[in-house]
Formats: C-alpha cells, structure tokens, sequence
C-alpha cells in the first residue's frame, strides 16, 4: 500500500463522517482514527476468528457491549464500509427478523474500497433485530443483528 492509496482512504473517511478504519491484508495491517493524537500504528497481522482492536499507546478504546445484560448476541461489523442487506438492491435481505442463523450463515455484506464481502454470523441463533440500515455505511464494531 502506498501513499496514495492511504490518501484515498482518508478522502473515504472524511467523505462518509468515519471515525475509525481499519484494513488488513496480506499480513499487512492499517488503523486511522480520527481525533487522536496517537500515531497510527501498523503492525503484521494476527489470524483471529473474531475482530480485535489494533495494539495502541493511547487511551483504552470501549468495545460495543456483547448483549449479555440482555440475553442477546451481537453481530457486529468487522470493517468499515458501506452495509447491504441483500446481494443486490433488488434482491431479499440475506436475514431478517426470525430467521435461525448458524456460524456459516451468511448475513450481509459489506463494501468496502469497492470490495463485496460476504460477513458471517459467527453465532447460531434467530435473528432478533435488525440494527443497522441498508446501504449506510457501519463502523467497524458497530452492531449489526442482534440474535437470540
């Protein structure tokens, strides 16, 4: 990744009113938030079956709450991008409300620099709630489902 590439990203992020990105590829790893003063901090990639927070000197950032105060599970959002809850805009939704889902349930997608992936429930359930809207653009960590 160059330069440019990193200049782009940020256009992204200020386009879209993001905070927070994050990407990782071929064991390369890149973290920008906006409005610290820490540096950025890249480092090798970790092999992780649920996202993690990139190492940082600053402040200790608060993860979304996981649902256990309410008996729910969140499906939360891996990366920054733009969410779809269908494959196309006139197909079905992948998952709605009711529906049982399993680890390899495929429940959205999620774009990001021009890229469709496919985001997999990771839990098995019925999905419980919706949270986030079709087509806005999701921060990383954001909840997405809610599932029982």
């Amino acid at each position: 990744m160059d330069l440019k590439d990193i200049k782009a990203i940020i256009d992204l992020m200020k386009k879209n009113d993001l905070s927070v990105f994050e990407m990782e590829k071929d064991g390369f790893r890149l973290k920008l938030q906006k409005g610290v003063d820490q540096p950025i901090i890249s480092a090798p990639a970790t092999v992780a079956t649920s996202p993690t927070p990139a190492v940082s000197n600053g402040p200790p950032v608060a993860l979304p709450a996981t649902g256990e105060t309410t008996g729910l599970k969140d499906i939360v959002s891996p990366m920054v991008g733009t969410f779809y809850r269908g494959g196309s805009p006139d197909a079905p939704p992948f998952v709605d409300v009711g529906k049982t889902v399993t680890e390899d349930t495929v429940v959205c997608i999620i774009e990001a620099m021009k890229v469709m992936n496919e985001i997999k429930a990771e839990t098995s359930g019925v999905i419980a709630e919706v949270v986030a809207e079709s087509g806005k653009p999701v921060q990383f960590g954001q909840v997405l489902f809610r599932v029982r």
